[in-house]
């Protein structure tokens, strides 16, 4: 069973998985195996953009660099463009986000993932990657700011 960091601010609770790795917009990607990337949205990611209405996602086959654009969410409160947090191709795409893209909001480290990436090189992406506690601490303060705007 993978451990979770857990955060509570008011009424809301994050969680970060440490079984993957995070870059600092929130995505997450998880490693399958020696060259497969299952990519997603963090926790906190999904709850702060809102309830997906859309999810335009590159289709399987598309090359792309770390950081190059890998999808747009729209929800209700903005348009995301999401960047890619691995060098590679794309080989699966989630089938449920063209149906039922808000299991991003219900399930965003399950069901929910966006992309399946074969990785170019991800030992070289992993390392520009931030660990489950080095976001969690940054996740941590971005919804502590955000609180006190409110």
């Amino acid at each position: 069973m993978t451990d979770i960091l857990e955060f509570t601010l008011d009424k809301f609770r994050f969680e970060v998985p440490t079984d993957r790795f995070y870059n600092e917009e929130g995505l997450w990607a998880l490693p399958e195996g020696d060259s497969r990337v299952r990519i997603g949205l963090s926790d906190f990611l999904q709850q702060r953009s809102g309830d997906v209405a859309f999810a335009e996602i590159k289709p399987e086959g598309t090359a792309l660099a770390f950081g190059d654009e890998v999808a747009v969410i729209e929800t209700i409160k903005v348009d995301i463009v999401l960047s890619s947090p691995v060098t590679g191709a794309v080989v699966e795409v989630n089938p449920a986000m063209d149906l039922s893209p808000e299991v991003i909001n219900q399930a965003p480290y399950g069901e929910g993932w966006l992309v399946v990436i074969e990785a170019g090189d991800w030992e070289a992406d992993r390392g520009r990657l931030l660990d489950p506690a080095a976001y969690f601490e940054i996740m941590k303060q971005e919804a502590e700011e955000e609180a006190k705007k409110l």
